[in-house]
C-alpha cells in the first residue's frame, strides 16, 4: 500500500493502489482502520500477551475472525512447518491448516526444534541501520574519493597510504610495550559520526581494518575449467541457483544490480546480492555508467557482503541500460570504462571480473582490442559472449572468434559464453582454449545440463523427474520468499517465468538426433505421456496449470506475461 501526502490543492488523500481518492483526514484514518482490520496482530498472534499498542493497533486482534475471511488454504502441506518443525508465518501461511491448533494457535513440532532444525542463514543482507545512512547520504567513500580525485587531476589511481597506526599501538617493526593497548574501533559504516572512545584491549592485535592489501596480496580468482552459472535477470534468483547448484554448478553470480539503486539502499535491488549457503564460490554483478557511482558501489560492497569476486557488466543489450551509457555502451567509451575498471580495483579486496560481447554493432568486433587493455587494467578475468549488441539471438554465437580473443588475452584467463546446451557443445568450447565456459539459457532449458558435462553424457529424464525439479523450486522459493500470500504469489511468478524457457527443451528420447540445439525451434508433438506433453506447451495457460499443481489454484482474474521475450527463433 503506497499513500502519498495530502494533495495541497484540496486537501485530500491519494490511495495509489486502488486510486482511491479520500477528501478529508477522518476517511484517511478511517480507511487505515479499514485495511488494518483485514490482517491479523503480530503481538497477539505469536503469545497470549496484550498488544504492546493498545487501543492504538490497527490490526486485528481476534484469530478465529481473521480465519474466517481469510482465503481457503492452498494445500494441506506447509513446507516450512514439515522442514524446520516452526512456520513463522503462522496464521498468514497459506498452508496454515497443517500447523494451526484448534484455537488458532501455531504449533511447533518438538522434535524437530530440539535439534535445532532452523532455515539456513542467508547471507548479505541489507542492515535497517545502513540503510538510514544510505538513504540520508551519511555514508562516506574515503577510499572511492581519493581514487575519483586522482582521475580529475589526470593520475591512475595509486595505492592507498596506510591509514595511521591507532593511539596505544607500536609502529610496525618496533617493540611493543606490554600486551594490552588502545584500539580506536571505527563507528558504523564510513559514516560522518565522530570516533567512539578508544576501547582497552589485550592481547595481539591485527592490522586488517587499517592496512590495506596490495594487489599482489589480494585473494585469487581460481575457477580454471570450472562451471560458470551466468547472472540471469529474472530468472536467476537464489531458489534458481540452488537448484543449479544441486545439478553440479561451480560457480554462481548473482543478478545483475544497478549500482544507483544500491546507494540508494533500495531493498528490492539488496535482494539479489543474497547468498545461500550451499554457494561456495559466489560472486555479484554490478552494472553502471559512471566511476563515481560504481567505485563507491564496490566500497560500499567491500565492506558489507561477502563475495568471492564482483563482475562488471558489459555485455547488457537492452536499451534502458544501454541509451545510459551502460552495458554494451562502455565498449565506445573506453576512458570511462578504464575509470571505472581501476577505480573499483582500487577499493576491492575481492578479485574483479568483467563480462563483455563481441562489439556493439553487428560486423565490428571490439573485444581483441579491449582484452589486452583489460588485463593492463587490473582484471582478475573476462567472460566473452560471443554475439554483438545488434545480433542478440538471431545467429549463432561465433567461437571461432572467442579462439582468437583467447590468445589476445593471455595470460588473462578468458571464459567463453554462448549456445552451450550439451556436453558435446561444452567438449568443443573447451577445444578453442578458453579457461572455462559460463552455461545462461542452457541451464534455463535443462538445468541438469551441467551434470551432463560433468558424466559426459545424454540425460533422458523422465516428466516425473521434472515435476520433482520444479516441486523443490517452489520448495526453496517458499523458503526463500515466504509462504503467505505475497511469498506465494512471488514464488509463481518466478516459476512461470522459468516455465518460459523450459518449454523448450525437447526429450531426448523424442530426438530424431542427438543433441538438441539451441536455436532451433522444436515442432509441436506430443510426449510419451501427459505431463510430458503438457511441459511442452508454449501457452501461458498450461504454464498457470503446471503451477497450480504445485502451489494450488491462481488468484482470481491471474494474468501472466513472460518478462523476457528473446528472439532466440526467427
Amino acid at each position: 500500500m503506497d499513500i502519498r501526502r495530502m494533495c495541497p490543492a484540496s486537501g485530500g488523500y491519494w490511495r495509489v493502489l486502488g486510486l482511491e481518492y479520500l477528501t478529508t483526514k477522518e476517511q484517511f484514518h478511517q480507511f487505515l482502520e479499514a485495511k488494518g482490520q483485514e490482517k491479523p496482530c503480530r503481538e497477539t498472534e505469536e503469545s497470549a500477551a496484550k498488544c504492546f499498542f493498545g487501543d492504538r493497533c490497527r490490526f486485528l486482534h481476534d484469530v478465529r475472525r481473521y480465519l474466517e475471511t481469510k482465503p481457503a488454504d492452498l494445500g494441506p502441506r506447509c513446507v516450512l512447518f514439515q522442514t524446520f518443525g516452526r512456520c513463522p508465518y503462522g496464521v498468514t501461511c497459506r498452508f496454515a491448516g497443517a500447523h494451526l491448533g484448534p484455537e488458532g494457535q501455531n504449533l511447533v513440532q518438538e522434535e524437530l526444534a530440539a535439534r535445532g532444525a532452523q532455515p539456513p542463514p542467508v547471507r548479505n543482507g541489507l542492515d535497517k541501520a545502513l540503510q538510514q545512512q544510505l538513504r540520508k547520504r551519511e555514508v562516506r567513500f574515503e577510499r572511492a574519493e581519493q581514487a575519483l580525485r586522482r582521475f580529475s587531476q589526470g593520475q591512475p589511481p595509486g595505492p592507498t597510504p596506510a591509514a595511521a597506526v591507532p593511539e596505544g599501538t607500536a609502529a610496525e617493526g618496533a617493540p611493543r610495550q606490554g600486551n594490552c593497548g588502545a584500539q580506536q574501533v571505527p563507528t558504523g559504516l564510513g559514516t560522518s559520526t565522530p570516533p567512539s572512545s578508544p576501547v582497552r584491549t589485550c592481547g595481539p592485535l591485527t592490522d586488517e581494518d587499517v592496512v590495506r592489501l596490495r594487489p599482489c596480496e589480494k585473494k585469487r580468482l581460481d575457477i580454471r575449467g570450472k562451471l560458470y552459472l551466468a547472472p540471469l535477470t529474472t530468472c536467476g534468483n537464489l531458489p534458481f541457483r540452488r537448484i543449479c547448484k544441486r545439478f553440479g554448478a561451480d560457480v554462481t553470480c548473482g543478478e545483475m544490480a544497478v549500482c544507483t539503486n544500491l546507494l540508494q539502499g533500495q531493498m528490492s535491488e539488496w535482494a539479489l546480492l543474497k547468498r545461500h549457503q550451499c554457494e561456495d564460490v559466489f560472486g555479484v554483478q554490478l552494472e553502471g555508467a559512471f566511476p563515481d557511482t560504481m567505485t563507491k558501489c564496490a566500497e560500499l560492497l567491500s565492506r558489507t557482503v561477502e563475495v568471492d569476486f564482483v563482475d562488471i557488466n558489459v555485455g547488457c543489450p537492452i536499451d534502458l541500460v544501454y541509451k545510459k551509457g551502460g552495458g554494451c555502451a562502455l565498449m565506445n567509451r573506453s576512458t570511462k570504462f578504464q575509470q571505472i575498471v581501476r577505480g573499483m580495483n582500487q577499493v576491492l579486496d575481492v578479485p574483479l571480473t568483467v563480462k563483455i560481447r563481441t562489439g556493439v554493432q553487428e560486423r565490428v568486433n571490439l573485444a581483441h582490442r579491449l582484452l589486452p587493455e583489460l588485463r593492463d587494467w587490473g582484471v582478475a578475468l573476462v567472460t566473452l559472449h560471443g554475439r554483438s549488441r545488434e545480433q542478440r539471438y538471431t545467429k549463432l554465437a561465433d567461437w571461432q572468434y572467442i579462439e582468437e580473443c583467447v590468445k589476445a588475452a593471455s595470460p588473462m584467463p578468458l571464459f567463453g559464453n554462448g549456445d552451450i546446451l550439451s556436453f558435446e557443445d561444452a567438449n568443443r568450447a573447451m577445444q578453442t582454449g578458453v579457461a572455462g565456459i559460463m552455461i545462461a539459457r542452457g541451464a534455463l532449458l535443462k538445468p541438469w545440463l551441467f551434470t551432463e558435462i560433468k558424466e559426459q553424457r545424454h540425460w533422458d529424464i523422465s516428466s516425473s523427474e521434472r515435476l520433482d525439479i520444479l516441486r523443490d523450486f517452489t520448495n526453496y522459493g517458499l523458503e526463500h520468499w515466504g509462504s503467505d500470500t505475497q511469498g506465494v504469489e512471488k514464488t509463481r511468478r518466478f516459476l512461470l517465468e522459468w516455465l518460459s524457457f523450459l518449454c523448450r527443451y525437447v526429450p531426448v528420447g523424442l530426438l530424431e538426433r542427438l543433441p538438441q540445439r539451441i536455436n532451433e525451434r522444436p515442432p509441436y508433438y506430443l510426449g510419451r505421456d501427459y505431463l510430458e506433453t503438457l511441459m511442452a506447451s508454449q501457452k501461458a495457460a498450461d504454464w498457470i496449470r503446471i503451477s497450480e499443481m504445485l502451489l494450488g489454484p491462481v488468484p482470481p482474474n491471474f494474468v501472466f506475461l513472460p518478462k523476457h521475450k528473446a528472439n532466440a527463433y526467427k
